[in-house]
């Protein structure tokens, strides 16, 4: 089993306007030396796949067909083997 860990962020060339938001507030509390923040999306997904280049694939499609909008948004992720978990 396979867990993904998906990081969902605005592409550089889109505003922000809640990392805006937090970034002027973190100013307001005299946090000075804030130059960017970034707010985003976190997913984690487990799945069963035979080997990390299926696990891969498989996260890049449903992740593009189905959590970011392609046009504002990129993603990166990261993939781990973890153990199957007995359920109670």
């Amino acid at each position: 089993m396979y867990l993904a860990k998906i990081y969902v962020t605005y592409k550089p060339s889109i505003l922000d306007p809640q990392g805006e938001v937090i970034k002027s507030a973190l100013k307001r509390m005299d946090y000075a030396d804030i130059q960017q923040v970034a707010q985003g999306k976190y997913f984690e997904v487990k799945l069963n796949a035979k080997d990390v280049d299926t696990a891969s694939s498989e996260v890049k499609s449903f992740t593009e067909a189905l959590l970011i909008n392609q046009n504002t948004e990129t993603y990166r992720f990261d993939l781990s083997l973890v153990e199957d978990e007995v359920e109670a």
